[in-house]
């Protein structure tokens, strides 16, 4: 029987992933108003195989040219399903890694999200489909959702969508976060999705197949490592701005290898420039 160890996994891979199946005109966002297209019920979806490099070896990658990068992040995090603990010890912790990877002065911490394979957790498991979770539309929406009359004003400086993925506490060795290169990524991939929720409306990028995709992850990440990255930034100058992610079933994932348990927080970045 294989092991639990990081030996196993290879530099790279050969993966499945769910792309988005779209027919028709693109659904058409804007900074003003979201798209309306592709509610849940109408998504389909089909697989195709990718390469998914290691990320461990292509110091290059940033957050602000590629979408992403691995940051070292020790934790004084002792339970990630204490709520109150998250709040306290995490979200500190989280802001000012964020200021340091972006060069962000501000960075507002507004969701996370837990996921385990663990059944009795009761937390989500992972997502296994391309995407990016805000749009041209939803980015600038969400700052409107919690900073209400200050958005304008805010609007006027650069701001972005910024999120930081991690295992919980042990080393992730079944379904890794592959995250795939901004700049392989072209407009028309984007196709915008709805996402209702209980009291607003919001709307993803679901990713349609192409063979320019470059995938990356990074084998056998430990606690005190995380994933910086970005789903949305309000600069045009060619810098990332929508990168795309996925958890995928890496082909040589030991048999012994726990069920993967992570935590996603969702900020807002914003900048003097």
């Amino acid at each position: 029987m294989a092991t639990a160890t990081a030996e196993k996994l290879d530099d790279t891979v050969e993966a499945s992933f769910n792309y988005l199946v779209h027919k028709g005109p693109r659904p058409v966002t804007t900074f003003d108003k979201p798209s309306l297209g592709y509610p849940h019920k109408d998504r389909k979806y089909e697989t195709h195989t990718a390469l998914v490099r290691n990320g461990r070896n292509h110091p290059e990658l940033s957050v602000e040219h590629h979408g992403f990068a691995l940051r070292p992040q020790p934790t004084k995090m002792t339970d990630f399903f204490d709520e109150d603990e998250i709040r306290a010890v995490y979200y500190p912790e989280m802001e000012a890694l964020i200021k340091e990877s972006t060069g962000a002065c501000r960075v507002l911490i507004f969701d996370h999200t837990l996921r385990s394979g663990y059944e009795e957790r009761g937390a989500k498991g992972p997502v296994q489909n391309v995407h990016n979770d805000y749009t041209e539309w939803s980015g600038p929406e969400r700052v409107r959702d919690l900073l209400g009359d200050e958005a304008e004003e805010l609007f006027k400086r650069r701001f972005a969508v910024v999120q930081v993925w991690r295992g919980m506490l042990n080393p992730v060795l079944r379904d890794p976060l592959a995250m795939c290169d901004a700049q392989s990524i072209a407009t028309e991939d984007l196709i915008p999705t709805v996402r209702p929720h209980p009291n607003r409306l919001g709307e993803t990028y679901h990713l349609t197949y192409s063979p320019n995709h470059r995938f990356y992850y990074f084998p056998d990440m430990q606690p005190d490592e995380a994933i910086v990255f970005k789903c949305y930034d309000s600069k045009t100058d060619g810098r990332a701005r929508f990168s795309a992610h996925s958890a995928f079933e890496h082909p040589n994932t030991p048999e012994d290898a726990p069920p993967r348990e992570s935590i996603e927080i969702r900020t807002l970045a914003f900048f003097d420039e």
